[in-house]
């Protein structure tokens, strides 16, 4: 017999405003307690200087990270000209100083250059791993890390103001492993000046926006459970990309237990018309909650990860 978890068995996901200064991982252990939630992960790290949208799962919704992880991204960040540092942000140790200041209308005339599906070399900070080690922990204890350029696409960039001489701010959307910081080490290359990230804010990841955010301070003084739970998003929030497929009680009940069901001609045809090129990937949805991620092989659907939502909530 299995050891019992800890915590309730709450499901769904939280869209948090992450603060400055805190880890995600920090940010989910906060979140977790709040919700004395059994299981806990989050999709896509924010580093400790980056504020914004840092989606967490719970309980079930764990299961459908890898999804999110897929998702495009849109940030907001500002560029300090003038010195350029190890880390391609404000904490870093200065490398490089220049007294070059690009205007508003020279960064708009190379941003287009940054559109599209690009090369981009990750910055030696970075939780990329190299033989097994993470690059930011070689980099700091004074080896030389050199990373592979990555083929990577961002989707527009805008300027989006300039504050001041020194500063600039600019706005983008991007698919996944997009480097904020390298984009803004590469634009200052090419535009000549030195230049670094003082200030990164994400504002959206997948359906995962502003609008729908709460702030780690709010959900700790919530403290009712009933309140909290209005919080919570469905496990399916992050499977927007995933076409659905209702199916029956009985249908659900075989897919549960890791059995596969077997499609009528029409449902393989509706499927298909919505699935994305080179996917099989299917939401198999009742009673408006998902109970199984499937395949779908030969009109048949065969469950790769099953959903356990009855116990969720209170």
């Amino acid at each position: 017999m299995g050891r019992r978890r800890k915590g309730d068995a709450v499901s769904g996901w939280i869209c948090l405003d992450k603060p400055e200064e805190v880890t995600s991982t920090q940010a989910v252990s906060r979140v977790r307690r709040v919700f004395n939630a059994q299981k806990a992960g989050h999709a896509g790290t924010l580093d400790p200087l980056a504020t914004g949208i840092l989606p967490i799962a719970l309980g079930e919704a764990t299961k459908t990270v890898p999804f999110l992880m897929d998702a495009d991204k849109a940030y907001s960040f500002t560029i300090a000209w003038g010195r350029s540092t190890a880390t391609c942000d404000r904490e870093g140790e200065t490398i490089a100083q220049s007294d070059a200041r690009p205007t508003v209308a020279e960064v708009e005339a190379v941003l287009p250059r940054f559109v599209g599906e690009i090369s981009q070399v990750p910055p030696a900070y970075s939780a990329i791993k190299v033989d097994g080690e993470r690059a930011y922990d070689l980099a700091r204890a004074g080896e030389i890390v050199e990373l592979a350029a990555r083929q990577v696409t961002i989707h527009s960039a805008r300027v989006a103001g300039a504050p001041d001489a020194d500063h600039v701010t600019i706005e983008i959307e991007c698919g996944k492993g997009t480097y904020v910081r390298a984009l803004a080490r590469d634009l200052a290359e090419i535009l000549g000046a030195c230049g670094h990230v003082s200030a990164l804010r994400r504002t959206r990841v997948g359906r995962f926006t502003e609008q729908s955010a709460a702030t780690l301070e709010f959900l700790e003084d919530l403290g009712h459970k009933a309140r909290q739970s209005e919080l919570l998003l469905p496990v399916e929030t992050a499977l927007d990309d995933i076409p659905e497929l209702a199916v029956t009680a009985e249908d659900a009940f075989r897919l549960k237990q890791g059995r596969a069901i077997v499609l009528v001609p029409r449902q393989v045809e509706s499927v298909k018309a919505r699935l994305k090129p080179g996917s099989r990937t299917v939401s198999a949805m009742a009673g408006g909650s998902v109970v199984a991620l499937c395949e779908m092989r030969a009109g048949r659907l065969e469950p790769t990860r099953v959903f356990h939502l009855e116990k969720s909530g209170d």
